[in-house]
């Protein structure tokens, strides 16, 4: 418990991140960084199910390479507690990504994108995966005129490895812009099952983003999921930047 609460303030004093769609959702969207300009995300995400919990602390990088492209790096730091094992943690498994917005009208507020995902099985011990896994997406948006923002899509993820199958997700948020300093949100998502013996699962999220002043934000996300007759949930929390 102690160490949880000192991970927990630690990362609380690292976080980063702009006010977009995408985090604090696990749904994605289709909207790049901007030509030029950095997104940095310093994050702890958390999933737990009684008295288990797995999660990350780590470092989300969105670079706009080019008009309509965004290159995505995710550096984690993975942790578990699991009864009979115990605490551990290292290294987690490296992201890269390219997202690449091939429809934006403007004038009708709606944006297209894929945003292909490959996960480096660079994780210390038994915290990651130990193969490479590719996320294939799709990522749609739609804006309205009174702050309202209407996302979503989903995709196929290859996902080699004993006892493993490859497995669809999707999701879909809702977020509405209170002014120019506050946006609320909610989700759902869904994936098939991931292993031999798995099951699907449906969540459920409800997300925050808050403008702190300048280029920093306060993003927060948290709900239950289900599979299976089980419960888990889910957190998410970050202080970015944008510049």
């Amino acid at each position: 418990m102690i160490r949880r609460l000192v991970l927990g303030v630690a990362a609380g004093a690292l976080f980063a991140s702009a006010a977009s769609a995408g985090p604090p959702y696990q749904t994605d969207d289709p909207e790049p960084t901007d030509l030029g300009h950095w997104e940095i995300y310093s994050f702890l995400t958390i999933d737990g199910r009684s008295t288990d919990l797995d999660g990350a602390v780590g470092l989300d990088l969105n670079y706009g390479a080019a008009e309509g492209l965004q290159l995505t790096a995710t550096v984690p730091l993975a942790f578990e507690d699991v009864t009979g094992r115990g605490w551990r943690s290292g290294p987690g498994d490296l992201e890269v990504a390219a997202k690449y917005r091939f429809i934006n009208d403007e004038q009708r507020g709606i944006q297209v994108a894929i945003f292909p995902r490959i996960f480096l099985p660079t994780a210390d011990r038994d915290l990651g995966t130990h193969k490479v896994q590719l996320l294939l997406p799709l990522w749609a948006q739609k804006d309205f005129k009174d702050g309202t923002s209407l996302f979503g899509g989903g995709g196929y993820e290859i996902n080699p490895g004993a006892g493993n199958r490859n497995f669809w997700q999707a999701g879909m948020a809702l977020t509405h812009d209170f002014g120019k300093r506050l946006s609320l949100g909610t989700e759902v998502t869904w994936q098939s099952p991931d292993t031999s013996d798995g099951k699907s699962s449906v969540g459920v999220n409800l997300g925050l983003i808050r403008k702190l002043g300048g280029p920093a934000s306060l993003l927060l996300a948290a709900g239950p999921s289900f599979s299976g007759g089980h419960t888990s949930y889910h957190s998410y929390a970050a202080l970015g930047l944008a510049f």
